[in-house]
C-alpha cells in the first residue's frame, strides 16, 4: 500500500488562479528529499474559509487516507487567517509541541515569527501539521519538526515512515 500524504495550500488568491502556489511545490519538493519510502501526494488548493478548510482536511484524513496531512497558509493574525481554528477544531488532540518548535526555529531568521499560529493535532490515525506560507519557512519548520514525525505516525497506527538520514533523521525510542 502507497503512502499517502496530503499537501494542502490555503490561499484566496492561489485558490482563484491570481497567484501562483508556491508553497504546495515547496512542502512536496522538502518531502521529496525527507523520505525514502516510497509515497504520494495528495495535494489541493483551497481558499482562506474555514468551513472550506475543516472540510478538505477531514476529506484528506478520513476518505483519502493520508497519515500525513501539511498546510501552508492562513497562519497569520489577517481576518482570514482561520487555518489554527480549522485544524484544532477537525482534531482530537493538538500537539504544542509542534508550534513551539516552528516558532522557535522561525525566530532565528525572522522577527515576525511570533506572528505566525501554526499547529499541529491528530486526527484519528492522521497527523496534520501547519506551516507557514513563504518557502524558506516552510522548508526550515518542517526539518525542524520532522525527526519526530514518523514516531509519531507509529503511535497513532499509521504506517511505518523512513527518512533519508542525510536530510532528517527519524527519532524512534530504542533506535540508535
Amino acid at each position: 500500500m502507497t503512502i499517502r500524504i496530503g499537501i494542502l495550500t490555503i490561499s484566496d488568491r492561489a485558490s482563484q488562479g491570481i497567484y501562483e502556489d508556491r508553497g504546495g511545490p515547496a512542502i512536496r519538493e522538502c518531502l521529496s528529499e525527507i523520505l525514502s519510502c516510497p509515497w504520494e501526494a495528495v495535494a489541493r488548493v483551497i481558499p482562506d474559509d474555514r468551513e472550506t478548510i475543516e472540510k478538505t482536511l477531514i476529506e484528506l484524513c478520513d476518505s483519502e487516507g493520508c497519515c500525513l496531512v501539511v498546510t501552508t497558509g492562513g497562519t497569520g493574525p489577517a481576518l482570514r487567517d482561520v487555518t489554527p481554528e480549522a485544524t484544532e477544531a477537525v482534531c482530537d488532540k493538538v500537539l504544542d509541541g509542534f508550534g513551539e518548535l516552528m516558532r522557535s526555529v522561525s525566530l532565528r531568521v525572522v522577527p515576525t515569527a511570533i506572528l505566525s499560529r501554526q499547529i499541529a493535532g491528530v486526527r484519528g490515525k492522521s497527523l496534520i501539521i501547519n506551516l507557514p506560507g513563504k518557502p524558506s519557512a516552510i522548508r526550515d519548520c518542517l526539518l525542524a519538526v520532522f525527526p519526530a514525525v514518523p514516531y509519531c505516525i507509529d503511535l497513532i497506527e499509521g504506517p511505518y515512515l523512513t527518512t533519508n538520514e542525510a536530510v532528517v533523521k527519524a527519532f524512534r525510542p530504542g533506535n540508535k
